[in-house]
C-alpha cells in the first residue's frame, strides 16, 4: 500500500496523529516499532563497500541497504525525524541527546577559529555558557546583542561573522524578535540563522517559512510533554542540511530509539495539550494582569508576548499562531525572602527547572548573566509553568502564595 499523504492541506492535529509511520511498513502496528540495536549486517560484500559512501558524504542514504550502523538511524527515530520534517517543512532532520545538544551541535557544524558569531543576551542560560567557554576556547568571537535590534542587526555583522543565533520569546522574560527582518538581513551576507523555538514549537511558529536556516527544539518540552524523556531536535533547510547532519554523524551526537518513540507518542497529543496550555495560562496571565493594573500591592507586570500590554505584542501577533505554557511575571518591590515564601506557599506548582509537561513548575529567574539587554524589573520575577490542571485550582494557589509573599514583606 502507497505511503499516505498526511501533509498536504490537512489539519494539524491530524498531521500530528498520522505523520512519520506507515502502519502498513510494519504488519500493521500502528506505532512504530522500537528498534534497538548498534550492530547491522549486510547480505554480502559488494552491499557492504556500496554502502561505504557515507564515509565521505554522510547526509548520502544507501540505496543498496537504508540501515548500516545504529548511529545512523534506526526505523523508530526515522519515524521521528520524518514526522518533524512534515511539521516544520525542512530538508532533514537529527535527533540529540539533549535540548541542549540541539543548540551545540548546530554550533559547532558552522563555526570555526577565527569566526564570529551574534546571539541574543536573553538566550537561555545553558547556551550562553557553552558560548563563552567551548566557542570562546575554539577560537570563536561570541557577541551578544540585544533582543529588540530588528534589521539593525545588520550594523553588528562583520566579514567574518558566519551566524546569527536567535530565541524568541526571549528566555524567561519572552523578548520577541523581529525574525523576518533579521534573516533577510543576514541572508543578504551569507550569514547562516539559527532560532531556538521551543517555546513556540513548529505548531505556532514555523522558523523556516520566515527565512531561518535552522530551526532547534528541546523535544524533552512539548513533543515530549510528560517529564520523561531528555532529547533534543534540530531541523534545517536544504543548503545547510548536509553539513549539519555530517556534523552530528562525525560527532556521534545521535538520540536514540527508546527516546524517539516517547517523543513520537508526545506529538500525537501535542496539538490538544497546546490548546489547553494555552487557554489556561492565557487566563491566568490576564488575571495576574488585571491585579497589577488594579494596583495591587506585590503583583508587578506581567511578562507574556500574548498580551496586548506587552512591549513584543505586535511581532507575536504578526508572526506567530498560538502561545505556550510559559510566562513570567514580577513580584514588586519584593525581596528575595519574599520570592521564596511565595515558591514555598505553592501546593501544585513543583520547584523544578523544565517545562513543557502536564505539571506546573515555578522557578525564581536569575538575570545577572546579560549584558546589553541588563534592566531592573523593579523586583522579583517568577516563572510559571503551567500544566494540564484545572485553572481554578492553579489559580486559588497562586493568590495563596501571593498572600504569603505579602506576609513575607
Amino acid at each position: 500500500m502507497a505511503k499516505k499523504d498526511t501533509a498536504g492541506g490537512r489539519g494539524i492535529n491530524t498531521q500530528l496523529a498520522h505523520s512519520g509511520n506507515d502502519p502498513h511498513e510494519f504488519h500493521g502496528w500502528v506505532n512504530p516499532p522500537v528498534v534497538h540495536g548498534s550492530t547491522v549486517l549486510f547480505p554480502d560484500a559488494a552491499t557492504m563497500k556500496a554502502t561505504q559512501v557515507r564515509s565521505a558524504d554522510a547526509h548520502s542514504r544507501s540505496r543498496v541497504q537504508r540501515y548500516t550502523y545504529g548511529t545512523y538511524g534506526t526505523p523508530t527515530t526515522d519515524a521521528l525525524c520524518e514526522a518533524v520534517n512534515a511539521l516544520e517543512g525542512s530538508a532533514g532532520t537529527i535527533l540529540v541527546p539533549s535540548g541542549l545538544a540541539a543548540v551545540t551541535v548546530p554550533l559547532l557544524a558552522f563555526l570555526s577559529a577565527g569566526d564570529h558569531v551574534l546571539i541574543v543576551d536573553t538566550v537561555y542560560f545553558p547556551t550562553r555558557r557553552f558560548a563563552d567557554t567551548m566557542l570562546t576556547r575554539l577560537g570563536v568571537e561570541v557577541e551578544y546583542y540585544a533582543p529588540e535590534i530588528g534589521e539593525a542587526v545588520s550594523a553588528l555583522f562583520r566579514d567574518n561573522t558566519k551566524v546569527l543565533f536567535m530565541e524568541t520569546p526571549g528566555s524567561n522574560t519572552f523578548e520577541m524578535q523581529d525574525v523576518p527582518a533579521m534573516t533577510a538581513a543576514a541572508r543578504a551576507r551569507g550569514i547562516v540563522t539559527m532560532i531556538d523555538n521551543t517555546w513556540a514549537t513548529p505548531l505556532f511558529f514555523k522558523p523556516l517559512d520566515h527565512g531561518v536556516d535552522i530551526s532547534i527544539h528541546a523535544a524533552t518540552k512539548y513533543p515530549g510533554g510528560h517529564s520523561d524523556v531528555i532529547m533534543g531536535m534540530v531541523s534545517a533547510g536544504e543548503a545547510t542540511w548536509p553539513q549539519l547532519y555530517n556534523t552530528q554523524v562525525a560527532l556521534g551526537t545521535c538520540g536514540n530509539s527508546d527516546d524517539a518513540f516517547l517523543v513520537l507518542r508526545g506529538l500525537r497529543t501535542m496539538g490538544i495539550r497546546l490548546e489547553r496550555h494555552q487557554k489556561t495560562t492565557l487566563a491566568i496571565a490576564r488575571w495576574l494582569e488585571t491585579l497589577w493594573q488594579d494596583g495591587d500591592t506585590i503583583v508587578g507586570p506581567v511578562l507574556h508576548p500574548a498580551l496586548e500590554s506587552f512591549p513584543g505584542h505586535d511581532i507575536w501577533k504578526r508572526d506567530f499562531c498560538g502561545a505556550s505554557g510559559i510566562f513570567s511575571f514580577v513580584l514588586k518591590d519584593a525581596t528575595e525572602a519574599q520570592a521564596h515564601a511565595f515558591m514555598d506557599a505553592l501546593e501544585l506548582f513543583g520547584l523544578g527547572y523544565s517545562w513543557g509537561g502536564y505539571e506546573s513548575l515555578v522557578t525564581h529567574v536569575y538575570l545577572k548573566d546579560r549584558t546589553v539587554s541588563a534592566r531592573d524589573y523593579g523586583g522579583q520575577i517568577m516563572r510559571l509553568q503551567i500544566g494540564l490542571e484545572d485553572e481554578d485550582d492553579l489559580r486559588a494557589d497562586i493568590a495563596r502564595a501571593l498572600e504569603a509573599a505579602r506576609a513575607a514583606g
